[in-house]
């Protein structure tokens, strides 16, 4: 079994990284219900007896596309629960398919079809579905940025050898934000509302607005394009990984080249490419991408998208509407 990848190291002979944006754009963007990954090679595989952990994005991925944001699915047959763990990452639940429920730090979170569930940072949790009907989850998150800053200390254990060189256990979270034990942990889909926005109708389920979220690290919008109609035509710099929930259609994406001058220029390409997608894909948009999505016409195209809020903190948290939604 091939070790985890939990960072991509990025090299080059040179002080251009041309190359590499290159290979990431190349890569196929559509990965579909084929692409079932459940070994340790790219994540986590101790998910209990009777659960299922399946792979879709990460960074031990080849061919490769991100790890600004990683992608799996938990599903909880009827009756069955996970192993619990812990770690210093986030995670995002949206649940696909039945209820259940979490245990957080030795607290009950209960959730259904359409919520939005936060494990947050150094969380013991545990997934449980009780009921007859099998659960599933997507799972996002943006574990690589963890991984960078050097929070590594995770396992389903105490990560301590030789308890006689630790003092007394203290409680962990006086490093947190301050007030965030009051945040909330679940987004109940009865909670959100549709809006008309220049990319089209939109039901924001995480933002950095929404700062009464137990949440820092990926923002969660859903989505949902008429039959035989278009999203707005956005370009921004987040890379961003959307779940096709329902419907079907294609994606058109332009590259944006930089023409660096006395100044940063931005050139987009004069033509596209065609990416067809399907209920159960995800459709991965690369970073500094003109993006616009198309339904076909017999259904509406419902898509889940995820980004992560790094980018923003970065100071690319604005996005240039190049047309509007039809």
């Amino acid at each position: 079994m091939a070790d985890r990848v939990f960072l991509r190291g990025m090299t080059s002979a040179t002080y251009t990284l041309k190359e590499f944006r290159e290979q990431q754009l190349k890569a196929p963007r559509v990965r579909g219900e084929d692409v079932v990954v459940t070994d340790m090679s790219v994540g986590y595989g101790d998910v209990g007896k009777d659960t299922h952990n399946y792979w879709r994005v990460a960074p031990g991925d080849d061919p490769f596309l991100t790890q600004t944001l990683q992608v799996h699915f938990v599903e909880l047959p009827p009756h069955s629960s996970n192993n619990g763990h812990g770690h210093q990452n986030e995670a995002a639940f949206y649940i696909l398919k039945g209820r259940g429920y979490e245990i957080h730090d030795d607290q009950r979170y209960d959730w259904s079809q359409g919520d939005l569930v936060f494990v947050h940072t150094d969380s013991v949790h545990q997934h449980f579905n009780p009921y007859d009907e099998t659960a599933v989850a997507l799972v996002t998150k943006a574990k690589s940025a963890w991984m960078y800053l050097g929070l590594v200390q995770q396992g389903s254990k105490s990560q301590i050898d030789d308890p006689s060189r630790f003092g007394e256990r203290i409680e962990w979270g006086q490093i947190w934000t301050p007030g965030v034990l009051g945040r909330k942990k679940v987004v109940h889909a009865s909670e959100t509302a549709w809006q008309d926005t220049p990319l089209g109708r939109v039901k924001v389920l995480s933002s950095p607005q929404k700062s009464d979220l137990r949440n820092f690290s990926v923002d969660v919008f859903e989505l949902e394009i008429p039959a035989g109609g278009s999203s707005g035509r956005r370009w921004q710099m987040a890379d961003e990984i959307l779940y096709v929930i329902s419907g079907s259609g294609y994606s058109l994406h332009w590259e944006v080249g930089a023409d660096i001058a006395e100044k940063y220029y931005a050139r987009v390409a004069k033509e596209p490419t065609r990416h067809e997608i399907k209920a159960g894909d995800t459709l991965y948009v690369p970073q500094n991408t003109v993006a616009q999505h198309f339904s076909s016409d017999g259904q509406p195209l419902h898509l889940l998208s995820a980004q992560n809020r790094l980018f923003k903190m970065l100071g690319y948290d604005n996005v240039a509407y190049l047309d509007n939604v039809s």
